[in-house]
């Protein structure tokens, strides 16, 4: 807007006060930069951004708390490493045959006895009773049974007699019928004089041959009551011995020779009829026994070859299959001599030869195995920052490696600890 003055005309009002100012040249440099620049920057975040982000399906692991193996191939030894101990190769155990109170110790726990020897004695006065009165009771049967069989023996000499003085009365009637027929043939007796001696000799002789029958008959129903009675008398006597080694039970013995252990009763103690007592085991005669895994039992059998410590030769001898807290039960016996001086309880480090050594494609035992029973493992990339499942399958094991069927190749990296837990088939190793 115009003003005038009585000096004459004035300038344009603000018109002192606009000025062009000149814009750095380094502002603008730096403000194209940064358009050309902002966009790659961004595209680089958004890309780091989305590699962090773990992929659905996915877990992320810290690399410290995984163990990553190789994959390769090897001799693969197929033996069972066992921890086995010694233990007798034969055990007899000691009851008690009756029931008593202990009366006296006779050796002590620990001592080498021999077959027979007693080892303590008992008391058991009721037994005793008992004993005594079945004594008497078979004694008394004993009696009969000899009073029958002298009855036996008295009938049999009494017709003994009675034949005998048959025999004697018949011959006497032939002799007086031969008397009475010279007489008669020289005229001196009648013919009723010789019949009468006739008749006697004639029933002589038939008294005489029905004894002879009675005999016969008797002596064979004497024969089958003597059987019996010598059957009941032998039965009887059997009785009575064992009666009688009743007594025997009340004086512990060992059955066989060997060394006595777990003998622990003490005097005065109370002990039932087949109560154990204690147990004797053989002397130098050995065993190794050993719990197995139960992923073994169907390998490990009777037969198989084994090596312990210093090269003692070893051989399955006997496998219990019977499960118990996950492990089975062996026995191995020594292939050549025991070594000397071994003792009951040591311990033994024990191969068992379950298959040949092969070359085979191998991987480290670990947690992984537990997952599934190592029907997959994770393959670590290429570029170590990620592990992916995959379905493989396992065979032979031992402690250090396990055999690899399918599933994986030779240079392959797998995560080998514990991966029961994770759900997912992707690992982000961070």
């Amino acid at each position: 807007m115009a003003s005038s003055s009585p000096d004459g005309p004035t300038s344009i009002s603000g018109a002192t006060m606009d000025r062009v100012i000149a814009r750095p040249a380094w502002r603008w440099r730096s403000r194209r930069m940064l358009a050309y620049t902002l966009p790659p920057l961004a595209i680089a975040a958004a890309a780091f951004g989305w590699q962090q982000m773990p992929a659905s399906g996915s877990t992320d692991i810290a690399a410290a708390d995984i163990t990553i193996s190789p994959v390769e191939r090897a001799p693969f030894a197929d033996v069972l490493p066992v921890r086995a101990t010694v233990a007798p190769a034969v055990t007899t155990f000691i009851g008690a045959v009756a029931g008593g109170q202990v009366e006296k110790l006779l050796v002590q726990d620990g001592a080498r006895v021999v077959a027979g020897q007693p080892l303590a004695t008992l008391d058991n006065p009721t037994l005793k009773l008992d004993i005594l009165t079945r004594e008497a009771a078979i004694a008394s049967q004993l009696g009969s049974v000899s009073g029958e069989d002298l009855s036996l023996e008295r009938n049999r000499l009494d017709r003994t007699n009675q034949i005998s003085t048959a025999d004697y009365d018949l011959l006497k009637a032939q002799r007086d019928l031969s008397i009475r027929r010279q007489l008669h043939d020289q005229g001196f007796v009648s013919d009723e004089g010789v019949k009468s001696y006739q008749q006697e000799a004639d029933y002589q002789t038939k008294r005489l041959s029905q004894l002879r029958q009675g005999q016969t008959r008797e002596d064979g129903i004497a024969s089958v009551q003597a059987a019996r009675l010598a059957q009941t008398r032998n039965r009887l006597a059997n009785n009575l011995t064992a009666v009688e080694a009743q007594f025997g039970a009340l004086v512990l013995k060992a059955p066989v020779a060997g060394r006595l252990s777990n003998f622990t009763i003490e005097p005065g103690q109370t002990l039932k009829a087949n109560d154990q007592v204690g147990q004797i085991d053989s002397e130098g005669n050995w065993k190794l026994v050993a719990d197995v895994d139960e992923y073994y039992l169907g390998r490990v059998r009777a037969g198989q070859l084994a090596s312990g410590d210093n090269n003692v030769q070893l051989v399955v001898t006997k496998v219990l299959p019977t499960v118990t807290a996950g492990r089975f039960h062996i026995e191995l016996g020594f292939r050549n001599a025991p070594p000397a001086g071994l003792g009951r309880g040591q311990a033994f480090d024990v191969r068992v030869i379950l298959g040949a050594t092969r070359a085979a494609l191998v991987a480290p035992v670990g947690g992984w195995l537990d997952a599934g029973g190592g029907s997959s493992a994770f393959v670590v990339d290429a570029d170590g920052r990620h592990a992916r499942r995959v379905p493989v399958r396992v065979g032979r094991r031992n402690p250090e490696r396990v055999e690899i069927e399918t599933g994986l190749k030779a240079g392959d990296h797998i995560v080998t600890s514990t991966t029961a837990s994770i759900k997912g088939d992707i690992l982000n190793i961070r």
